[in-house]
């Protein structure tokens, strides 16, 4: 696992090293731009539907998302309620709460949960990864977290209909529908094609870390202050609330392991995209994402231990 986690930061780190260097002069924010792209419309897709046509669906893969949706909400609202009480104690502007309620609430289902779940429990747990992110933290983050980003940074008017249109635009999330479709279906898909859609997943996570690398500043001394309370929820916090709720819910075994590992994931990288179109401190949020993935280092190997019984 260390050795996992250790390998995303050095990708991480030429990333950084890229954004300096500036090879062939390539501004990093277009470098960025088109990583993300690739990954969201061509990358993703693929192994959303080589993992959901494969998948075995039942009773508790279903709860799945509502426990996901319920606890994000729950983080939501302590994030709310710890930095109401934070602002009146520390100077924090508008677009730094923002970032921070975000941090706190949305993880990094897909890129880092996919490598820590695999690696853990096994190939089979890519299903629960994107169930998690598809159907419950992405929906969330484009109606609800940029309702919030709205709200702290530009002030720009939030359409819902346009946010919903995202939504549906999304190749992964349509890549996750038609996966669903072919597996109640019954259709398997020859050798060759499954080959393609294995090989079109493999560049997502070095992608997705060398794009964080692309965002990374030098922080200020106030980011570390404000930071560590997002990262208590995120990381300690929000994995306890989905093992209480995914109790209450009836999920148990493996899909409960996963459920609060997805949980405890640190934040999400998709809330840079978010802050950047409503105006939040991007360099804020491109440090939590960092601060929080490494200590996910100890956070993540230690929920695992805490469940294993389960």
């Amino acid at each position: 696992m260390f050795d996992n986690l250790a390998s995303l930061f050095i990708i991480a780190a030429l990333g950084v090293i890229f954004q300096l260097k500036r090879p062939g002069n390539i501004n990093p924010s277009t470098a960025r731009h088109v990583i993300n792209t690739s990954v969201i419309k061509f990358f993703l897709p693929a192994l959303c539907f080589k993992a959901i046509s494969a998948a075995t669906i039942n009773k508790n893969t279903l709860l799945l998302p509502l426990s996901a949706i319920i606890t994000i909400f729950l983080s939501l609202l302590i994030s709310f309620i710890i930095y109401a009480v934070i602002e009146k104690l520390i100077i924090l502007n508008k677009k730094e709460k923002g970032v921070l309620i975000l941090a706190a609430s949305f993880g990094n289902i897909t890129f880092l949960g996919l490598l820590f779940l695999t690696n853990l429990y096994g190939q089979n747990t890519a299903e629960y990864v994107l169930l998690y992110d598809l159907l419950a933290a992405t929906p969330l983050i484009w109606l609800v977290g940029t309702a919030i980003a709205s709200y702290y940074g530009s002030g720009q008017k939030l359409s819902l209909k346009k946010n919903f249109k995202t939504i549906l635009e999304l190749p992964p999330v349509w890549a996750l529908f038609a996966g669903f479709a072919v597996n109640f279906a019954g259709v398997r898909f020859p050798s060759f094609l499954m080959k393609t859609l294995d090989l079109m997943s493999m560049p997502i996570i070095p992608l997705m870390m060398f794009s964080i690398g692309l965002t990374i500043t030098a922080p200020k001394l106030k980011y570390i202050t404000v930071a560590l309370p997002a990262a208590a929820i995120k990381l300690c916090l929000a994995p306890m609330l989905a093992f209480g709720i995914a109790l209450l819910l009836g999920i148990d075994g493996l899909i409960l392991k996963s459920t609060v590992i997805e949980a405890a994931m640190p934040t999400m990288i998709l809330t840079l995209v978010i802050s950047s179109q409503y105006e939040l401190d991007l360099s804020l949020n491109a440090f939590v994402i960092l601060f929080t993935t490494i200590l996910s280092f100890i956070t993540l190997p230690l929920t695992a231990w805490l469940i294993r019984g389960y």
